[in-house]
């Protein structure tokens, strides 16, 4: 369990848990899921001496349960925001498509308290405590340099790295897909990388279920804002307009994924559809040439059946030069039926 004060002056980590709140900024408490399970009396105990408020105890059970998908709910003391970020992932080492590989983040927003949840790992806590302890002190900066104002400020931050992180999967999800296309269209060769694919494509599936829920939880959040009284201060009245501004920023990315891994779905389809229509295609040209062949063919057979006949009386037989008169009607009938054919087209495939 760490704890954070975070105000306009500096961001600081807190030697032990405080007993009181500090006079200016805010507190982000940071926790790993596990402790929270062995030791959530003491973070109830803290909660209840910051903000004279507990979590539910369906929230604790939600926050932690490492499979539960995004979602969002508030109560009268707090808002409980859940997203599924991206953990490490080395992909598949027998297809070579990348594996995603999820994990749950939890918030729990207060007035002044930011109490977030993490797994073991916690790649977003430590890159928000190396960039907040990079940024500089003083009150005048604007835009990203400012730090965050608040506990939904913070929270809107780290919701919005993990969609970024999102950003960053699409453009490998879009060159394998691409290396897959190129192979499912190759006349020259046949694909056989079909579980490649499979997972290619679950994983989008995956992708859009993840972003789905995810746009659910930051709407409902949205919702709750607009909701929110609206503060007597001019100045709260405008941090709470940047906080709606950037929620809606977050929403046009999460937006943007979900965009980008549907029209990948849809061109994956395409590309499968079209790979079994070339291999259709090519299969007719193959039986029709095929079928030119045998019906060029089949009169020099029809000739060759018919002189083969045990007859004495066949015409030609006996004549010295009936050998070459039968040769020249069967080279006959087999330029005859090849030029009928060229005619009729039905040798285009061949001519390419």
């Amino acid at each position: 369990m760490r704890c954070f004060h975070v105000d306009a002056e500096g961001f600081f980590e807190l030697d032990d848990v405080p007993d009181t709140l500090p006079d200016t900024g805010f507190l982000w408490t940071s926790i790993d899921r596990e402790v929270l399970v062995k030791d959530h009396a003491r973070v109830q105990a803290a909660l209840q001496r910051w903000t004279g408020a507990t979590l539910v105890d369906l929230h604790v059970s939600d926050l932690v349960n490492p499979q539960l998908p995004s979602r969002f709910d508030d109560t009268s003391w707090y808002e409980l925001v859940i997203v599924r970020g991206l953990g490490a992932s080395a992909g598949n080492e027998e297809t070579g498509a990348p594996a995603v590989q999820t994990h749950a983040l939890g918030m729990a927003v207060f007035d002044r308290v930011l109490l977030t949840v993490h797994p073991s790992e916690a790649v977003v806590r430590e890159h928000f405590v190396q960039r907040l302890s990079r940024q500089p002190e003083g009150p005048d900066l604007r835009g990203a340099a400012r730090r965050p104002t608040s506990p939904a400020d913070l929270m809107l931050r780290m919701l919005n790295h993990v969609v970024d992180g999102y950003l960053e999967l699409r453009r490998e999800l879009s060159r394998q897909l691409g290396l897959l296309q190129a192979e499912l269209l190759d006349p020259g060769r046949r694909f056989h990388d079909w579980p490649r694919l499979l997972q290619a494509r679950d994983t989008l599936q995956l992708l859009e279920d993840l972003c789905e829920d995810q746009q659910a939880a930051v709407q409902e959040w949205l919702d709750a804002l607009t909701e929110w009284p609206q503060a007597p201060d001019p100045g709260q009245r405008r941090e709470d307009e940047l906080l709606r501004v950037r929620t809606r920023d977050v929403l046009e990315h999460i937006e943007r994924v979900l965009s980008h891994v549907q029209r990948l779905e849809r061109s994956v389809e395409n590309a499968v559809q079209m790979h079994f229509s070339a291999l259709g295609q090519r299969t007719n040209d193959i039986m029709r040439t095929l079928t030119v062949l045998t019906a060029v063919f089949l009169p020099l057979n029809l000739i060759t059946g018919f002189f083969g006949m045990n007859f004495e009386a066949l015409p030609l037989v006996h004549a010295a030069d009936g050998i070459w008169i039968v040769v020249a009607l069967m080279v006959l009938s087999f330029v005859g039926g090849i030029a009928y054919f060229w005619r009729k087209r039905y040798l285009d495939s061949v001519r390419r």
